[in-house]
């Protein structure tokens, strides 16, 4: 078991280079809780610019502790570089979403980035060379793999890769569940043998498992205590003009629960949340209200760190879906003064670890 020696390193503007020591991210001290953000880093999720980050900041008038971005696979298994160094440059963490997919717009099973081949070690080769770059690069990053794995939408999704079917590994455990938990365990391996130590790993299931059925469950899918460094989940509102409206708390309380179950000893977040702008179904300004005043009044008492999603899309049936934080003057008010509250801060504290 690797041991964690916690020392008062706090990132503050300009580089968060480790210093060739190996640091994660801790929690923060007790009553307060990291802001973090995906600040529209275009459709893919991967155009990461110093403008984009700047303006989430200056929206929400305060910094973020962390900056998400996807690493698609569809353009090959590349170790982001220029990203990390300008989101390190900024005094924040790099949080990279791996995502595990040939095409960004297919939400099926992948034929090649399949949970299968990745435990086969079909890309060990890859890996290898991403983490290597990441432990060269010397800057503490946060990763997460294949994420929202409880759902049906992603390719690496459990019911897209065996499912509740009992025929791969162990015959007394489902397939899909049991897949995606060793192939996150040989990726966490894989930089571990390449001394890629500086990096924080999520556990990221949805809020909602779909199908909602107990093969399906956030813990079915828990690599260990001795992989995962934090656990979170996303936390969505309405993500479509003209559906079921929940309120946050309705959103928030389907996952929580579920989410504290995952494991008794590491720290919690909410890695994404967020909610359309669609008057006709719901109040936006009111949303973002009653979700940041529930953290300020610690109904989720476990929960400490968050990061919005900001984002915008266009729906297939032609709909126009915006989740910014600006998508009207009383959301981005809501947002902007509730987030001023002195429990979220945009410093994030790291601890040194030794083998």
């Amino acid at each position: 078991m690797r041991s964690i020696i916690i020392f008062a390193l706090m990132l503050i503007s300009g580089s968060m280079n480790a210093q060739n020591n190996s640091v994660k991210l801790l929690p923060p001290d007790e009553g307060y809780i990291y802001h973090g953000a995906f600040p529209y880093m275009g459709n893919t999720e991967d155009v990461v610019t110093k403008e984009k980050i700047e303006l989430f900041d200056s929206l929400a008038g305060k910094k973020t502790a962390w900056v998400n971005f996807s690493n698609n696979w569809y353009t090959g298994i590349i170790f982001p570089s220029k990203e990390v160094e300008l989101i390190n440059s900024m005094g924040k963490i790099p949080y990279i979403r791996l995502m595990p997919r040939s095409d960004f717009n297919t939400y099926k099973k992948d034929t090649l980035y399949t949970l299968d081949n990745i435990i086969n070690g079909k890309f060990d080769k890859k890996l290898s060379i991403w983490a290597r770059a990441a432990r060269d690069k010397n800057i503490p990053l946060m990763l997460d793999f294949a994420p929202e794995m409880n759902g049906s939408w992603f390719q690496w999704s459990g019911i897209h890769n065996g499912g509740r079917s009992m025929s791969y590994g162990d015959k007394s455990l489902e397939d899909g569940p049991e897949k995606y938990r060793i192939a996150y365990r040989h990726i966490i391996d894989i930089f571990r043998k390449e001394k890629a130590l500086s990096i924080t790993w999520l556990f990221h299931p949805n809020n909602v498992s779909d199908p909602e059925e107990k093969w399906n469950s956030m813990s079915a899918y828990y690599p260990g205590d001795d992989y995962i460094d934090w656990i979170g989940m996303s936390v969505y509102g309405s993500q479509r003009p003209g559906t079921y409206w929940y309120s946050f708390d309705e959103a928030m309380s389907k996952g929580y629960n579920a989410l504290s179950l995952v494991s008794s000893v590491k720290p919690m977040a909410v890695l994404e949340f967020g909610v359309v702008d669609d008057p006709q179904s719901g109040n936006k300004g009111e949303w973002m209200v009653s979700a940041l005043s529930a953290f300020i009044n610690k109904r989720y008492p476990l929960i400490k760190a968050i990061s919005y999603w900001q984002t915008e899309f266009t729906n297939s049936n032609g709909t126009f879906s915006d989740l910014k934080i600006n998508s009207s003057d009383g959301s981005l008010n809501a947002y902007r003064n509730l987030i001023q509250s002195i429990i979220f801060i945009e410093k994030a504290k790291l601890g040194k670890v030794t083998e």
